[in-house]
């Protein structure tokens, strides 16, 4: 397969994406007990990175 530099960009961006998540304790060790407040958490660490 040949080296696609667009596909590397969009990969390389969701792997940083996860490593700034991680950086939060409560993803990171996954406290939640459910799934729903597992997602509310991502989204909100999520909203708080683009601000």
């Amino acid at each position: 397969m040949a080296f696609d530099k667009q596909r590397y960009k969009r990969r390389n961006m969701v792997e940083r994406c996860f490593n700034r998540l991680k950086q939060w304790r409560g993803i990171a060790t996954h406290y939640a007990k459910t799934a729903e407040s597992c997602q509310a958490a991502v989204t909100l660490a999520s909203l708080l990175m683009r601000a």
